[in-house]
């Protein structure tokens, strides 16, 4: 049987994640939007690329407007992008109560039809959200995570590609914590065909990189005016979606629930994570200079914060 894959919010993020995947041939998939006829349209004109990109899967949107999810029973992964988006001078904190009902709305549903399902959290706030999405899911933590360190770990690696005019392939980066303008680019850890970042570039244009990686989000939506990014988080989710379906035990930077690691107990925040056919097969610490530690724990006092508010 072919694997399925739901993909809840058929905005730019949702559709884009969903057209990767039926490209990929890796498994059916389902599109759902709270709007009449968006998600269909978009699921149509999906099939019907497939001749062209000869992907041999079924791709199909339906409105949930009505509360009806009955068509992503099965799913094998769940990737929810609804949300209400993020604005211009807006910070992902403003999105936390509204954010949460969505999710609230979506979860519950999707848990009664896909009881073994993993769920990929992309909706912002998102530490907080995945703190939700596991609080109202309960499901094991292996089950829950978010989409957030390998979207900023890619942002770092192309910021450093273009000071070094080198290939992305040659490039490694890592970046924990919270989704946010907290979070915490490794330096230490981001490296260049095996050769570490500082020892590339002078301290200050280093620090000019992981500065940008904090605020990439934000450059683009001051860019777009009336938008957020798409392509680069949805490669992000995709990529996660494809670890796990293929289970390639792969390590990447996801939002997952930690219970001592690092320090921090009983919050999602963004660490190194084994990926594959259970999910997250395996938390992976590094060691952290004591800056660097600093900084993680700031990071996860913000994102404690937001869930504090939350009474999760």
């Amino acid at each position: 049987m072919r694997k399925k894959v739901t993909v809840v919010g058929g905005g730019n993020v949702g559709a884009t994640t969903a057209q990767r995947l039926v490209d990929s041939g890796l498994a059916d998939v389902v599109l759902t939007d709270i709007l009449d006829g968006v998600p269909t349209g978009k699921a149509l004109d999906m099939l019907e690329s497939a001749p062209i990109s000869g992907a041999s899967v079924s791709a199909k949107g339906i409105s949930t407007g009505t509360g009806d999810y009955k068509e992503t029973e099965n799913s094998d992964i769940v990737v929810v992008t609804a949300g209400f988006p993020r604005k211009a001078g807006m910070s992902r904190d403003d999105l936390l109560k509204a954010n949460y009902e969505v999710i609230k709305g979506v979860v519950e549903p999707i848990v009664k039809l896909s009881p073994n399902a993993i769920l990929i959290v992309v909706t912002n706030p998102l530490d907080v959200m995945t703190q939700a999405a596991f609080k109202i899911s309960g499901f094991p933590k292996h089950r829950v995570m978010g989409m957030a360190g390998v979207l900023d770990s890619a942002r770092m690696a192309a910021f450093i590609s273009m000071e070094l005019n080198v290939s992305v392939e040659n490039i490694s980066c890592f970046v924990l914590g919270g989704h946010g303008d907290d979070m915490v680019p490794l330096p230490r850890y981001s490296t260049v065909a095996g050769i570490p970042l500082p020892d590339l570039l002078p301290k200050e244009r280093v620090e000019a990189i992981v500065q940008r990686t904090r605020k990439g989000g934000g450059e683009i939506v001051n860019y777009l005016k009336t938008g957020s990014a798409y392509y680069a988080p949805s490669a992000a989710a995709f990529a996660m979606c494809e670890a796990i379906l293929k289970d390639k035990k792969k390590i990447m930077p996801c939002a997952a629930y930690l219970e001592g690691e690092y320090g921090v107990k009983g919050l999602f925040v963004g660490v190194p994570c084994k990926l594959g056919a259970r999910g997250i097969e395996q938390i992976v610490e590094i060691k952290l200079t004591t800056e660097e530690k600093a900084a993680l724990e700031k990071s996860a006092a913000s994102v404690r914060e937001l869930v504090g508010i939350l009474g999760l």
